[in-house]
């Protein structure tokens, strides 16, 4: 009787043990909060779940990840700031939502920039792109990299876009981009700034009757149900920024950082890897779903009568990324 109390009370003090131990590690481990703009059909979802994933394995769970999407967490500029002063901690937008705190970014979104996408990894992943990331450090972020957005395409109510001339007349939503902004006046449209959360309701109301985003950002919005043509210009690349805070990204143990940068690597390739794979698939899908599809562009009118853009941006920030740019892309 004896020995088996014994036996007890030291199972007992071997399962107070197992939880304490529990306890301390669950109160040890840090979660973080990743916010994009996407829903969760969208492949930044499954970038941002896949790097939860790698973080949380590779840490052995004293690193965890929540993930906000669909703007849980506010619009790109309201996630841009609060990922700057720590409320977020992670980011995923679009590099061209950067222009008003590092204005020459800009000129990686300016049209026509990258023949392929081959030469925009190659430009971001370099010098180039590297720069501009790390002087993020000055407004309290840590660049990651650059996921992929894709080649921006027209989508609108009124009928295929094969020529700068079909595009005059079309109430068109923009971004932040002030290139295209400037563009789509240059073309002749009329340019409204719209949060891309209410886009759909604009679209759907007729507040504006066309649009430009890449083909997942399309898909995975919806937009399908209230545009009925999509004519495919690519006329910009649009490359998202992935960020953390840097405050407490300097806070990591060295150990923790490099997964932090190792998985964002691995999740930015991963993400640009499945964009380029299902492309073909989702046009099929948009098409699927009663979108006319224009293939017929003519991108070298689009080229030259856009120009100004270029010209217009070289004369308020001068040409220095400009020709860094394009001599990297050589």
């Amino acid at each position: 009787m004896i020995k088996m109390k014994t036996l007890l009370k030291g199972m007992g003090l071997a399962s107070a043990m197992t939880l304490a131990i529990s306890a301390n590690h669950a109160m040890a481990a840090t979660t973080f909060k990743l916010a994009h703009a996407a829903p969760e059909s969208d492949l930044q979802q499954t970038m941002s779940v896949f790097f939860k994933k790698e973080v949380e394995a590779r840490s052995n769970g004293d690193l965890k990840i929540n993930i906000f999407p669909h703007g849980q967490l506010g619009t790109d500029a309201q996630m841009i700031e609060g990922n700057r002063v720590g409320i977020i901690d992670f980011s995923i937008v679009g590099l061209n939502n950067y222009s008003g705190l590092l204005p020459e970014s800009a000129a990686f979104t300016l049209p026509f920039m990258f023949p392929d996408r081959k030469t925009a990894y190659k430009v971001l992943d370099g010098k180039v792109g590297q720069g501009v990331l790390n002087d993020m450090q000055k407004f309290g972020l840590k660049g990651l990299g650059y996921p992929e957005n894709g080649y921006r395409n027209i989508t609108n109510n009124r009928g295929p876009i094969r020529e700068p001339g079909d595009v005059k007349g079309l109430q068109m939503r923009v971004n932040g981009s002030k290139a295209l902004n400037d563009m789509f006046s240059i073309l002749g449209a009329n340019p409204t700034q719209i949060p891309v959360a209410e886009l759909y309701t604009a679209l759907e109301t007729g507040v504006v009757d066309a649009q430009d985003h890449p083909i997942p950002v399309t898909l995975s919005f919806k937009f399908y149900e209230v545009q009925k043509y999509l004519s495919l210009t690519q006329h910009a690349y649009s490359p998202l920024v992935f960020t953390m805070n840097a405050k407490k990204f300097n806070k990591l143990s060295d150990a923790e950082k490099k997964i932090i940068t190792d998985a964002a690597a691995d999740a930015v390739a991963m993400q640009r890897k499945l964009s380029i794979e299902k492309e073909d698939k989702m046009i099929a899908e948009l098409e699927s779903h009663g979108m006319k599809v224009n293939r017929d562009v003519d991108s070298a009118a689009f080229r030259s009568a856009v120009k100004p853009v270029w010209d217009a941006f070289i004369k308020q920030y001068g040409d220095k990324m400009v020709n860094e740019i394009l001599a990297a892309s050589k």
